[in-house]
Order: C-alpha cells, then sequence, then structure tokens
C-alpha cells in the first residue's frame, strides 16, 4: 500500500485506537474505531476514508506523538483491554461520544489504582458521598467498571476508587477534565461546610436535605461548566434581603469559576443560589 491517501500506522493503542501520521503533512493524529486497532496489526498504513475510522483526533502544538507513545509503552496489556471495554460501556450507557483523551486517561489511572491496591495503599477518597450524589448515573457506570477491573485484573476495587472512576466517567462524557471534575467535588464540600458554619446548622449527611443541596449545588456549579451566562434582574434585591446567604453563594460560585478556569461573572448564578439557600435553611430536615 502506498502513503497517497493513507495514514502511516505509528503505534497500536488496544483494539480500537492507533496513533498514526500523515506522511504528507506529517501532522500527527489519534484514530479510533471499534476493532481498528485489532485491524491495523501488522499494517504500515491505514486510508484515511478507512470505513472502520469513527472518530479523529488531532495532536495540536504541546501534545507530541512520544507522550502518547511512552503512555501506552508504560502499560499492562491487561489494563489496555479492561479500559477498552470499559469506554465501550462507557459509549453504549451514555449513548453519547466520548472525549479522545480517555483513552489515555482512564488505563493510566487504572494502572495506578492497580499498583497503588496491591502495594497495600489505601485509596481515600474525600469527595466520595459528593460524587454519589452529584454524577449517580456515572457512579453507576463506574460501579460497572469497577467489575470490569475485579474480573480482568483479580483484585478488589473500593468503593473510595469507584468514586475516582466515576469522575473518569463524567469527564469522558463532557470534556471537563477530571482535576477540574474533582475540584469542584471539593467546591460542593467546602460549600456544605460554609453552608453549616454560616447559617447555624448541621446537615446530617445521609438526609433529603443534604441531597437536596447538594443538587442545587451541582446545578449551579455546571451552569459555569456549560458558559450558561443567567440573567438574573433581581439580584440586587436578592444581595441586599439575604445578605448572609448572597455571601456563601457568591464565594462558593468564585471558588467553582476557579476550579473551571471560568473567568466570567458570577454574580448573577450566585443570586439564584442565594435563594435557593434560602429555600434550602427554611426546609430543611434537623
Amino acid at each position: 500500500m502506498t502513503s497517497i491517501g493513507s495514514m502511516r500506522v505509528e503505534k497500536i493503542v488496544g483494539n480500537n485506537v492507533v496513533l498514526t501520521v500523515d506522511p504528507v503533512s506529517s501532522k500527527e493524529y489519534v484514530l479510533f474505531g471499534k476493532g481498528l486497532g485489532f485491524a491495523c496489526k501488522g499494517t504500515e498504513f491505514i486510508r484515511k476514508d478507512d470505513a472502520r475510522i469513527e472518530r479523529r483526533y488531532k495532536l495540536e502544538e504541546g501534545e507530541p506523538m512520544e507522550r502518547y507513545e511512552s503512555l501506552v509503552d508504560e502499560l499492562d496489556p491487561d489494563v489496555i483491554e479492561v479500559s477498552d471495554r470499559i469506554i465501550e460501556m462507557m459509549k453504549e450507557r451514555l449513548g453519547t461520544p466520548v472525549h479522545p483523551k480517555v483513552y489515555f486517561a482512564l488505563p493510566n489511572h487504572i494502572q495506578f489504582a492497580v499498583y497503588r491496591l496491591r502495594n497495600g495503599m489505601a485509596i481515600d477518597n474525600p469527595f466520595l458521598l459528593e460524587t454519589k450524589l452529584g454524577f449517580p448515573l456515572e457512579f453507576e457506570l463506574a460501579g460497572i467498571a469497577a467489575e470490569m477491573i475485579e474480573n480482568k485484573l483479580r483484585i478488589k476495587v473500593p468503593e473510595d476508587e469507584t468514586g475516582f472512576l466515576a469522575l473518569h466517567v463524567r469527564s469522558a462524557a463532557v470534556t471537563t477534565p477530571v482535576g477540574r471534575l474533582a475540584m469542584l467535588a471539593a467546591a460542593i464540600n467546602d460549600t456544605v461546610e460554609r453552608v453549616e458554619r454560616g447559617l447555624g446548622i448541621v446537615v446530617s449527611r445521609d438526609s433529603r436535605s443534604y441531597f437536596r443541596l447538594v443538587a442545587h449545588l451541582r446545578e449551579a456549579f455546571e451552569s459555569l461548566a456549560e458558559d450558561r451566562r443567567p440573567d438574573n434582574p433581581l439580584r440586587t434585591h436578592i444581595r441586599e434581603n439575604y445578605p448572609n446567604e448572597y455571601g456563601i453563594a457568591s464565594e462558593s460560585m468564585r471558588q467553582a469559576a476557579d476550579a473551571l478556569g471560568y473567568p466570567g461573572d458570577i454574580e448573577d448564578e450566585a443570586g439564584y443560589l442565594a435563594l435557593a439557600l434560602n429555600r434550602f435553611v427554611q426546609t430543611y430536615e434537623k
């Protein structure tokens, strides 16, 4: 096969992912397709119009091919295989494409987690409860992923690790990096504590009130992630009439904005969150 109209195969990443280079432009691409990696074994080129290619991801400046190749070289083949299966499961259950970087981020996360577990190192997730409540579907899928890891790698996956897997599921679906999702989970936890201190209440972590509060916070913070920028004509009224709630909401929204790298105004959304906090404190279960 000639290189005209084809991509040069540089590295096979599991059964579904291939690292390639366009020999004409020298641009580097990651190709995705079910069984694509398996089909490319023993071949030097793959045609650009190959029907098995479902998605292409062009590596940008600052994303050298060598980085991805080194990540692959360090991975256990069993980890790559189970990661492929988990990602296919995620795509099927979520009904959406996944961000290409999950094909590298997830197996690297799993390999490090397995290393820690096999060497008796504890995995502690301080945001487990917030993750379970904030991302119930993702946590359910992470539970399935944990079972797949256990069956393939013969190791028990604790619930704390399932919580971290849930963030990878979420990140794959919404393209928000896992690190930022963890920071948002921290923002939710910090806000609950801020509410308790600022409003002089104690919220039981197994109450319906806690579930409602986390739902309010997730909705408010995700509005930043999705750049919804709601207009709030009552913002001044809310700030003047509910100064305590508004102060808590504004500080919390700023923390979430910093976690997301969101540069826009957060005060309109803070006003809506302040109203939610005001309603919450009137109805919470002691």
